[in-house]
């Protein structure tokens, strides 16, 4: 592929993951006003974002796993169509099981576009492009999480919340533009192992349930279901997830120190409308306004991150992600009771370090694997930053639900009504911390090693 139609095609990537991440964004700031509509609870409205991600989660490893038999431009069409017909069911729905459904066939379709969006940069560029690759994708990521709250507010306020459903139609327009820059080029003719997929998306569902619900039998049905896919793997013939994955110790490790460091990544966008509204009185809009400067720049400097990576190694680009998150965090917690000006301000320092982390250890991780193990291996790092991000969100919001505490991390906050903001973003950088220096005893040589012969 040249160099034009490459640029093209991350452009159109962008686009599309800008859709994907607002779609599973946007219902949150809508969910009071769904549940008043159709008199719900609010763990009842909830289920309209948890059924969304749960199948979103399931969704990502699946479309990874299809591209070992499957085309890229296949598979694309194919979840582009169903999140259309989704989108169109939800614009009709005048039900609230029907507003479920709509979500759910959503996420079913939506989901192809994470899990593609990290092995199209593997497989369509040279190593030496991947993180100029993943950097542009980070863009699209940046700015859907930037627009999310500010188009829902707007839409629902100017027109009707079902109007959201209208947003991820524009995917479609996507379409030609994959239907021409990618191939035909399929995977090998191996059988699916049905099972052993409705083994590991039962596992994910019920785990994700337990963590959402607090609910101990989704917890136990989560630990007897991952237990009969591992032994599935081991005996099937030609298993969902090749137990050959996991044997790779590079990998392995790989995806448990990127378990932890993506484990970071809701601290931002969950905590900080927390604290701007709970602390600062801000409305959903101002929160969003607050937040988007951090945002744009992230997005505005997420090539030069993949750059980074490409010229100089992952390592140093991690490296980097994580000053940048812990002068952050460490600021945030100063400034927590501050003017939201302050906080805006230093959020840009948390944002981009998280972009440029998403970077990094994605293409360390894709670094690790061999070419028939790209699908299902980048498939299952989307999922796995999913149930962190989802296992984090949990953490912060029992946190949270505590209120206030008498703790006090940082000796040079005196408000008391702060203390458990300030107290979240020091032990985070202090979790960055720790990470980063697992990450070097792993990866810092080894990264820096295949970087240059990459190169070479």
């Amino acid at each position: 592929m040249n160099t034009n139609k490459e640029a093209l095609l991350l452009r159109v990537l962008v686009f599309t993951l800008i859709i994907s991440v607002m779609n599973g964004m946007m219902f949150n700031v809508v969910l009071p006003v769904i549940g008043k509509e159709f008199q719900l609870t609010a763990s009842q409205a909830s289920w309209i974002v948890t059924g969304y991600l749960i199948v979103y989660a399931i969704g990502t490893v699946t479309y990874g796993k299809l591209t070992d038999k499957y085309s890229i431009k296949g598979l694309i069409s194919f979840g582009l169509w169903i999140l259309a017909a989704g989108s169109l069911l939800g614009i009709v729905a005048t039900e609230y099981w029907m507003v479920i459904v709509a979500r759910i066939v959503q996420a079913a379709g939506a989901a192809v576009i994470p899990a593609l969006a990290m092995i199209i940069p593997v497989r369509y560029f040279a190593p030496e492009k991947r993180g100029q690759a993943l950097g542009t994708s980070a863009i699209g990521i940046a700015l859907g999480n930037a627009l999310a709250p500010i188009v829902a507010g707007f839409v629902s306020s100017a027109l009707s919340w079902k109007f959201l459903f209208v947003i991820p139609l524009l995917s479609l327009a996507a379409l030609p533009f994959y239907r021409k820059y990618l191939d035909d080029e399929r995977g090998g003719s191996e059988k699916m192992d049905y099972l052993g997929g409705a083994l590991l998306a039962g596992t994910v569902a019920t785990l994700l349930l337990a963590l959402t619900q607090s609910n101990p039998w989704f917890l136990l049905t989560g630990m007897v279901l991952l237990i009969l896919f591992i032994m599935r793997i081991r005996y099937a013939e030609v298993p969902f997830v090749k137990p050959a994955v996991f044997q790779n110790k590079a990998y392995s490790a790989g995806m448990g120190i990127a378990f932890l460091l993506i484990a970071i990544s809701p601290a931002i966008p969950f905590t900080t409308p927390q604290l701007l509204s709970k602390v600062h009185g801000l409305s959903p809009a101002l929160t969003g306004v607050i937040m988007l400067p951090s945002a744009l720049v992230a997005a505005l400097l997420g090539r030069k991150g993949g750059r980074l990576a490409d010229e100089k190694g992952n390592p140093f680009l991690l490296y980097t992600a994580s000053s940048l998150l812990i002068v952050g965090f460490i600021s945030l917690s100063l400034v927590v009771g501050a003017t939201p000006v302050l906080i805006s301000f230093f959020l840009v320092f948390g944002v981009l370090g998280q972009s440029y982390m998403q970077i990094a250890i994605s293409n360390t991780i894709a670094q690790t694997l061999p070419k028939e193990q790209i699908g299902i291996g980048m498939g299952l790092l989307s999922m796995f930053n999913f149930i962190a991000v989802s296992v984090s969100t949990a953490a912060l919001g029992k946190v949270l639900d505590g209120g206030k505490t008498t703790l006090q991390l940082n000796p040079l906050i005196q408000d008391k009504t702060v203390f458990v903001y300030s107290n979240i973003f020091i032990v985070l950088a202090l979790f960055v911390i720790a990470m980063t220096m697992l990450y070097m005893l792993q990866f810092g040589r080894k990264s820096k090693t295949v970087h240059h012969s990459s190169a070479s």
